[in-house]
């Protein structure tokens, strides 16, 4: 442990250059707070859930995304669209306690994500669907009719 002043035997301080002390304990700090932390750190400090990751499937009549978001309810998600991005959030408080005769144990959680996403003018916004099931939220963007591919068709030449 770095101290900021000797005492020697006889009781006097002695001089020590704090500047070097003080340069040592930043960086140490500088080592902590910029090293590679564990993804339990870089996912969503303190919120206990990472952020999930999606699939995007693309098909002709429509886009579909797929969260595993396991241990959530149907209730606890949040599904917004505004000027062409489609916000997904969630947000879950926990409480746990338990009383026994010689102490009192109570503990508390919180836990929540966001993503977004930027919709392609294709989609036809009024027409989005989402079913969450077995951990899965799917939500279904269908395109327009305009934006949806047309099969192959032969041109006669007259």
């Amino acid at each position: 442990m770095n101290t900021l002043a000797a005492v020697p035997k006889n009781g006097t301080l002695s001089k020590t250059n704090l500047n070097d002390n003080f340069s040592q304990l930043s960086q140490l700090l500088d080592g902590f707070f910029n090293r590679e932390m564990p993804s339990t750190f870089t996912s969503n400090f303190n919120t206990g859930m990472s952020v999930p990751k999606v699939n995007i499937k693309e098909n002709p009549e429509e886009f579909i995304v797929e969260m595993a978001v396991p241990g959530q309810k149907k209730s606890d998600f949040k599904l917004d669209i505004d000027n062409r991005v489609l916000s997904i959030s969630t947000s879950k408080e926990e409480e746990q306690e338990q009383n026994n005769e010689n102490y009192t144990f109570k503990e508390f959680g919180y836990s929540s994500f966001k993503r977004t996403f930027t919709l392609p003018n294709s989609v036809n916004d009024d027409e989005i669907k989402a079913n969450y099931e077995d951990g899965i939220l799917k939500v279904v963007l269908p395109k327009k009719e305009e934006a949806k591919q047309k099969p192959a068709r032969k041109i006669e030449i007259s």
